[in-house]
Parts: C-alpha cells; sequence; structure tokens
C-alpha cells in the first residue's frame, strides 16, 4: 500500500513518542484479552470430557442429566462437588485461568466477605463473596466498550454539526449556538437522578442519555475549521464550478477539520470511560451486579477494612486512563505540522 508523504511523517511522529507507541500496544492486547472474557474467568470449564462424550459448556448450557446418567434434570452446578467427583472418576475438565464470573459467589471463603487475596481468588472477592480479579476483566471490557461506543456516536454528530454550523453561517451558525448554550447548561446529574428514579438505568440507556450532552464536545473545533476553510480559495471554486454543499463540506474541508478532531478523540474516550466511572460509583449507573469498575471504587469506599478493594480499583482505572492520556499525546504529536520526525520542530 502506498503512503503519502504526509501520513509516513505522521506514522513516524507516533512512533517517535516512545510512550505512547508502547501505551497503544499495551492498551491494545489488555482491550482484546478482555473481549475473550469468557474464556479468561468464567464458571464453567472451557472443555468437558464424561464417558467419551465431549461438552463445551463455556459455549453451552447443560443439564445435569445431560453429563452424568443419575444427575439431575436441572441446569449443571460446575462448582458442586458431586458433579466435579463424577467428571474426575469419569473424565477430565478443562478450567479457564480464573474459575469465577464476574457475578459467581464464592464458596467455601473460609471466612466472612469480603476475603482478602489468595491463589484462589487473585485480588481476593468483594463484600458479596465475587471474584475481584473477574470482575475487573468483565468491567474493564464493558467500560472500554461503553468508551469506544460513545466516543464515535457523540464524535460523528458533534463533526456533522460542526460542518453545518461552520459552512453555513450567519443565521444558523446564530441559532445553532444558540442552542448549544442552552443545552449544555442543562443539570445533566439532575436529570439523570430523575431518569435513574423513572427507568432502571442500563448500558444502552446511559449510553442515549449520556449522548445527548456528549456530542458537543468536538462542535467548537469542527466549526472554527470549517468557518475558516469556507473562505478559502479553493472552496470558492468549488462553489463556482457547481460542486455540491455536501461535496464540499464532507470530501474537501472535513479532512483539514479532522486533523484537528482527532488529536481530541483519545481524551474524549478517557472521558467517556471516567463518566461511566463515576456515574457507578454514585449508584446511578450500570444495573446492580454488573461488572463495574466505580462500583468496585465505591465498596473500597464502605469496607476500608478490606483495603484491595479500592487499590485494585484505582490501579485498574489509573492504569487505563494512563494509558489513553499517553496514546492522546502521541497522535497529538502526530498531527503537529510543526513537529518534524524525530522530535525536531
Amino acid at each position: 500500500m502506498n503512503l503519502s508523504p504526509i501520513t509516513i511523517r505522521r506514522l513516524a511522529n507516533f512512533r517517535a513518542n516512545r510512550r505512547g507507541w508502547w501505551s497503544m500496544w499495551i492498551f491494545a492486547a489488555l482491550f482484546v484479552l478482555t473481549l475473550f472474557a469468557e474464556f479468561i474467568a468464567n464458571d464453567r470449564p472451557l472443555v468437558a470430557r464424561v464417558d467419551g462424550n465431549w461438552f463445551f459448556p463455556v459455549l453451552a448450557d447443560y443439564a445435569e442429566s445431560d453429563i452424568i446418567p443419575d444427575g439431575l434434570p436441572t441446569d449443571a452446578d460446575w462448582h458442586d462437588p458431586e458433579l466435579e467427583r463424577a467428571i474426575a472418576e469419569r473424565g477430565f475438565a478443562i478450567w479457564p485461568p480464573i474459575q469465577f464470573r464476574y457475578d459467581s459467589v464464592v464458596r467455601n471463603l473460609g471466612r466472612p466477605a469480603p476475603a482478602p487475596p489468595s491463589a484462589r481468588n487473585w485480588f481476593g472477592t468483594d463484600d458479596q463473596a465475587r471474584d475481584v480479579a473477574a470482575r475487573v476483566i468483565y468491567g474493564f471490557r464493558i467500560s472500554v466498550l461503553f468508551g469506544f461506543t460513545l466516543t464515535i456516536i457523540a464524535s460523528a454528530i458533534g463533526i456533522a454539526a460542526g460542518a453545518i454550523q461552520g459552512y453555513y453561517g450567519g443565521t444558523v451558525d446564530l441559532l445553532f449556538q444558540r442552542f448549544i448554550e442552552i443545552w449544555s447548561g442543562m443539570p445533566q446529574l439532575y436529570m439523570l437522578i430523575i431518569l435513574a428514579s423513572i427507568i432502571a438505568p442500563g448500558f444502552w440507556t446511559l449510553l442515549l442519555f449520556m449522548l445527548l450532552f456528549s456530542w458537543m464536545a468536538l462542535t467548537g473545533v469542527v466549526r472554527a475549521e470549517f468557518l475558516r476553510g469556507r473562505n478559502l480559495d479553493y472552496v470558492r471554486a468549488a462553489r463556482a464550478l457547481g460542486v455540491s454543499d455536501r461535496a464540499i463540506m464532507f470530501r474537501h474541508i472535513l479532512p483539514n477539520a479532522m486533523v484537528a478532531t482527532l488529536t481530541f478523540l483519545p481524551f474524549t474516550l478517557s472521558g467517556s470511560v471516567t463518566v461511566l466511572a463515576s456515574l457507578d460509583f454514585l449508584g446511578f449507573g450500570l444495573p446492580p451486579g454488573s461488572p463495574s469498575l466505580g462500583e468496585l471504587l465505591n465498596q473500597g469506599k464502605n469496607n476500608l477494612q478490606a483495603p484491595w478493594l479500592a487499590f485494585t480499583g484505582f490501579v485498574v482505572l489509573g492504569t487505563m486512563l494512563t494509558l489513553l492520556i499517553f496514546i492522546g499525546e502521541a497522535v497529538r504529536d502526530a498531527f503537529d505540522p510543526r513537529k518534524l520526525p524525530g522530535g525536531a520542530r
């Protein structure tokens, strides 16, 4: 694939920022691992072989009678001692590294929950006897997916709104700006509290609510670029040749506006992750029982005698946000027109 000289320069600038370059790979590796959370932390075996029959519990549900002839016709509890002994006598089972899901209750702790870290529970358990390591893995995935989804949709809406404002200007820009000033002044937290009292918040409900306000983050940047670009000579020439407004906006002006926009995306993503964690910490986020880093921090606040809860939530959330900030700095360097490859200016 042939890359343009400016693209090659941007890639060189991105790689020259070693901190951002390695942060990107570390974050990508963590995210890919958490995408397969069911194969890393699960209360079901990955594969089981009993009496010559193969079972894949991580992919399908099985009744206990499907596994052993004298079993009950109910969903198999793979941590049941009787079933474990029967499987050991008649075959084998291969378990994931962490033998608990985010909602699994750990039995036989030997002490009241929350329990400290051990060989069985790497990061300990929370106050409901759930494995913290499993909840961190699932919580990391849902936080990043929420952040990615919110960032992509909000950025698309904000870019389109800013493009319309900046390109047409005049009355359109004036009315849009007054609307944004009024809309941005709405008390988001109070509205969310009212929403939570009416309906049970969920992933998509929260996403839709946050989308109502998050789209304004990039509007000002794109608007300024379009206000500057609409009076350039090549845009006037395109208008004189009869090129449609849509083609001028998205084919000619938008690529120049995207340079400033892309530098904000990693920071917007980190802000989206922080918003979800904050809402979960306050109790207005995902439904109770959902894997959440904010809920883990809230448990650490309520259980000061279990410092591993707050420490784990702080380290995971802090590491995630630090990596995203470092990636954002590298992207900013990559699109800086004054920066030459190797860090020189």
